[in-house]
This record gives C-alpha cells, structure tokens and sequence, in this order.
C-alpha cells in the first residue's frame, strides 16, 4: 500500500496545522472493514491469520435515534505499541510547537496504518485532522466514559437522551483498562509530564460516532487524571465538489449580509466595521468545517445477509436482542 501526503489546510501558509490529506492506493477492501445487511444491520470485522474476527455488531433503530451494538472485545490496535522514548522524543523535539507535534504523530499513525496488516485504510482519500469533529467534543460524554462503557449497549442520536447515559462521542473498541494498571500509570506519568502521545480515533457513519482505533490505555490514562487525551481523527475526504455545492448557498447568504455593512462601514459606521469582520470570520469557519466534514464510512455487503449477521449475533452476542423498532 501506498499513501501521498498533503498537509491541511492545502496550499495556505502562516495558518494553524489541521491534519493531513491522504491518498491510498489500495486495498479496495481493507482487513479492518463495516460489513452490512438489510435492516440497518451493521458488523465490524477485523482479519486476521485465522480469518475474520467480529468486533463490533450493530443495529440502527427504526426511528433514526440511535444504533444498539454489541462489542465482542476481540479487537487489536493495528498499529504496534508505542515506546515511552518516542513520546519524549517527539514533545522534546518540539516543546512549544503544537502544531509540529500533531503533525509527527499524525505521520507516525499514517506510516503505522500504511504498514498494518489488520487496519482499516483502503483505496481512495482520507483525512487525519487535529481533534474532534465540530459537535463531537461534548464534556459530559468525556467525563461519563469511564463509568458507563458497557459491552452491550447504545449510542443516543441527535440528544434525543434516552437514557441520557447513553449519549457518547467514543466507543472504544474494547474495554478501557482499570485506571491502576501497569501499563495505564506509565501513561498517567507521561500524560502529568506532557509527552502523552494522541489517541487515533476513525469516523464512522453507520454509528454517527467515532470509534477508538489506536490508544486505549492512553485514554484511560488522560480520564484517569481528570484530564482528555490529545486527538487525531482519521476519516474519510469529502470531495471537492460536495464542498463546491454546500458552500454555495452560504456564500450567497455572506454576501447578502455584507451588503448593507459595506454601505454602512463606508458611512464611517465603527459598529458595522465590526460585524463586518465578525461576518468574514463566521464564513471562514464555516468553510472551514465543511472542509473537514467526514465523507460517508465506506462498507461492504455482509456475505449471507441477514441471516449470517443473526448468526454472528448469536455466536458473540447470546441473548441480545436489540429494540430497534421505537
């Protein structure tokens, strides 16, 4: 596999590090993939040397406020775990430059991903940005996850809050270790040290969530000290010309707004000079986030259909039984 690499934001200089654009020549059906069936039934699997392992199974309720899903705990990070060395190699290497430290990591995670034998690029181009997606980064859900993860459960939709627990902007892909674990306390060190490297997080549609990819026990660790680990988030590239075509209508809304604050600001008005820029500021935001809006999660059709996914259901999750129907 092949990945090209572009910083974001492209072709701008003396601007915040935002990510970077990755183009991958392959595969066109990665090991670690979202397989579906009719019914809005979703299951992740990951290969592996004795084939696929289930990871994640899902159903989305009728009423679109919600997914149930059931986690098999049978998931492995596909990138290899990190060295307490690096960590402090990469913050000393730039200790007050956060954007060159994102960007390490970030090439660190796309060589890893590039190398894995069990991840979940395939053909085509992605993103890999600096922290959470816009309306993603909820405190509450941040403070509520290491109390309420549970193999079996939900994921809320839209605030809907039923029950209000079940509202999250994480679900990680096994559980988090126990806030005393070996390995947890030597990333609580780094995290109260500064070096604690980002956890890889992957957008996933059919969920309307991220998924926790690489830095289980560093999460734990930042929740453990009170505190939220530093965030890269990989999804798939939105095109250029659904950006083109969301972007019309706010443009010409822009420029309908302007129009009687330039007439005004040329009057001498010091207040419409100010919503003026205020204006411009908001448009740049806005373009901004629709740059960065994930495009769809690519998936496959699950082999067998619907009676294969009650059958993986059966085996890894006895006794579930989604209500999915309110």
């Amino acid at each position: 596999m092949a990945v090209q690499r572009t910083t974001l934001p492209r072709a701008a200089q003396g601007v915040r590090w935002d990510g970077l654009a990755l183009t991958v020549d392959g595969p066109a059906r990665p090991p670690l993939r979202w397989e579906v069936a009719d019914g809005r039934r979703l299951v992740l699997l990951q290969g592996g040397d004795r084939g696929d392992r289930v990871v994640v199974l899902a159903r989305q309720r009728v009423t679109h406020r919600g997914v149930h899903y059931a986690r098999t705990d049978r998931y492995a990070s596909p990138l290899p775990p990190l060295r307490a060395g690096l960590a402090r190699t990469h913050r000393e290497a730039c200790p007050d430059d956060d954007d060159a430290w994102f960007a390490r990591w970030a090439n660190h995670f796309a060589d890893g991903l590039r190398d894995s034998a069990n991840g979940p690029l395939h053909e085509g181009d992605w993103q890999m940005t600096r922290g959470m997606p816009p309306r993603w980064d909820v405190a509450e859900n941040w403070e509520r996850l290491p109390h309420h993860d549970p193999a079996i459960g939900h994921i809320t939709w839209f605030g809907y809050g039923d029950p209000d627990e079940d509202r999250r902007d994480l679900l990680p892909l096994r559980p988090l270790s126990a806030p005393d674990a070996p390995r947890v306390k030597a990333y609580r060190r780094q995290y109260r040290e500064g070096v604690l490297p980002p956890v890889l997080l992957w957008w996933v549609g059919g969920l309307d969530s991220l998924v926790l990819v690489d830095g289980h026990d560093r999460l734990a660790a930042a929740l453990a000290e009170g505190g939220r680990p530093a965030v890269l988030a990989l999804a798939r590239e939105t095109s250029e010309r659904w950006v083109r075509w969301m972007a019309g209508p706010v443009i010409d809304d822009y420029e309908r707004r302007l129009a009687p604050l330039e007439r005004a600001c040329a009057d001498g008005d010091a207040l419409a000079t100010v919503l003026a820029g205020a204006a411009g500021r908001k448009l740049g935001q806005q373009l901004h986030d629709l740059d960065a809006t994930p495009d769809l999660t690519r998936s496959w059709p699950l082999p067998g259909g619907v009676n294969a996914w009650e059958d993986l259901a059966r085996t890894h999750a006895p006794g579930w039984r989604p209500d999915t129907e309110n």
